[in-house]
């Protein structure tokens, strides 16, 4: 018999981007910007199969090493303000054993000319599959590539 746990936690993120709100906004509800940005490691593919960004929508992406475990993402939106605020419950999977449950909020604020976000996952770990940091870890990644994006863009722009 498998041993049951779970792992709570909370992680906490701050990026300031040099651009507006609406930007850093249209990158995280846009699946083309998320397929660029998205990816918590190099050399990973992401997918999605669904994307239906908006309150009382959802998304389902898969996710993971060229050639090695692939991870299935749910998303549930449950508010979303324009350039404001995301907040979303997911459900993490692989090889149909549930790994993470969380509650992710991201805020947008206006800090001048430019936008300061504010990520804070709260998460639970299932049963020893996965491991808070190394959520932190991919986040941290998503979100430098998530500044490289916005400056990648702002120069097409």
């Amino acid at each position: 018999m498998t041993e049951r746990s779970t792992k709570h936690s909370t992680i906490v993120l701050e990026r300031t981007y040099d651009t507006s709100p609406a930007r850093v906004f249209a990158a995280w509800s846009n699946p083309d910007a998320l397929l660029r940005w998205g990816s918590p490691s190099e050399g990973w593919d992401v997918a999605y199969e669904r994307f239906d960004f908006r309150t009382g929508g959802s998304d389902v992406s898969r996710f993971g090493p060229k050639g090695g475990p692939v991870f299935v993402n749910e998303t549930f939106y449950q508010d979303i303000v324009l350039n404001t605020r995301i907040v979303s419950a997911s459900n993490m999977t692989s090889d149909d054993k549930r790994l993470f449950a969380g509650l992710l909020t991201v805020e947008f604020i206006a800090a001048g000319k430019a936008c300061r976000m504010v990520m804070t996952e709260q998460g639970v770990f299932l049963d020893g599959h996965d491991k808070p940091e190394n959520h932190e870890a991919g986040w941290n990644e998503m979100l430098d590539n998530l500044g490289i994006e916005l400056k990648r863009t702002q120069a097409a722009a």
